[in-house]
This record gives C-alpha cells, structure tokens and sequence, in this order.
C-alpha cells in the first residue's frame, strides 16, 4: 500500500471514531451518562454481576480506568460493589435497581445513536456497513495479536519509502 492509500485509510478510521465518540456523547448526556459508562451498564445488563477483572477484560482497557467508571456510576446509584464471595481480594459488581430501570431508555440512545450514523448513507446499506466494520475490527484486533502491546510495525524495522512519511524511513533504512 502506497503512503497516499495509507494515509486516507488511517484518517478516515481516525475521523470515523472521533466523530461517532462526540455524536454518542451528545446522545447519551440525554440519560446522564458519558461515552464508556454505556458499555459498562449494557456489559452488565447482559452477563450479570461480574468482577472489575472482567469488566476491565471485556472493555479492553485497564482495571484503573475501569475502577474509576465504576466509582462513578456506583455515585449516580447506578451499580453497586461489593467483595467477590469466592475472591475477597475482587470487587463484584452489579446493576441497581436504578440501572436496570435505565436499560429502556438506553436501547432507545443506541438505536437513535446507529440510525444518526447511517441517515446520510448514499452507497452502503447498514448492513453491508455492519459487516465491513466487523471485518475491519477482526482484522485490527489481529494485527494488535500479531504486534502484542508496545511493538508497533516501525519498530519491527518495516521500511517505508514515500518522502512523506513523517518517520521519514525511506526503502533499505
């Protein structure tokens, strides 16, 4: 791939994700809630109780980021912590009373969310979109495999050779 097809791949993935992060946080304010705190309760609503481990598992990010979302939904009433039963040193938590009664209105964000996403759609159907985007997660998340955490291609000594690329690698360097 040439660095031009290189560079609009990457930005447009880029921008992509910018821009849908901002339109989630607009629409999910309307339920008091920010970008990350919904995967959280919608993670929740559908495994049921589970340790901060899991929680931070399936998220994708560390247990501190994790602790810090929880203490502040547990805040807004939303979950509750408490020791794990089988592992006092893990911390189980749940959905509230409150939490649960606000799985309503946010399956109502998130189909809002998607349709807002898809409106100005000219040449792709939702469908086709889902699965492009499902391909391009798969493939992502086997290029972080292949890469494993702190190793990206540059410095496994990939060669680059447009004048462009801010690395400024040129071939044979």
């Amino acid at each position: 791939m040439d660095y031009e097809r290189a560079h609009a791949l990457n930005r447009a993935i880029r921008t992509i994700g910018m821009r849908h992060r901002a339109l989630a946080g607009s629409f999910l304010q309307r339920v008091g809630l920010t970008v990350g705190q919904e995967s959280l309760i919608m993670d929740l609503a559908e495994h049921g109780p589970r340790t901060q481990s899991q929680l931070a598992a399936a998220a994708g990010c560390e247990p501190p980021t994790i602790t810090s979302a929880v203490r502040r939904l547990e805040s807004l009433g939303l979950v509750a912590r408490a020791p794990s039963e089988l592992d006092r040193r893990a911390t189980v938590v749940e959905l509230t009373e409150s939490g649960r009664g606000l799985l309503p209105d946010l399956s109502t964000v998130w189909i809002e969310l998607a349709e807002a996403s898809v409106a100005g759609l000219a040449r792709t159907s939702a469908d086709d979109l889902v699965r492009a985007l499902a391909d391009l997660a798969e493939s992502l998340s086997a290029a972080a495999d292949r890469t494993g955490p702190g190793t990206a291609p540059a410095q496994r000594g990939t060669a680059h050779s447009d004048p462009r690329d801010p690395r400024g690698h040129r071939d044979g360097e």
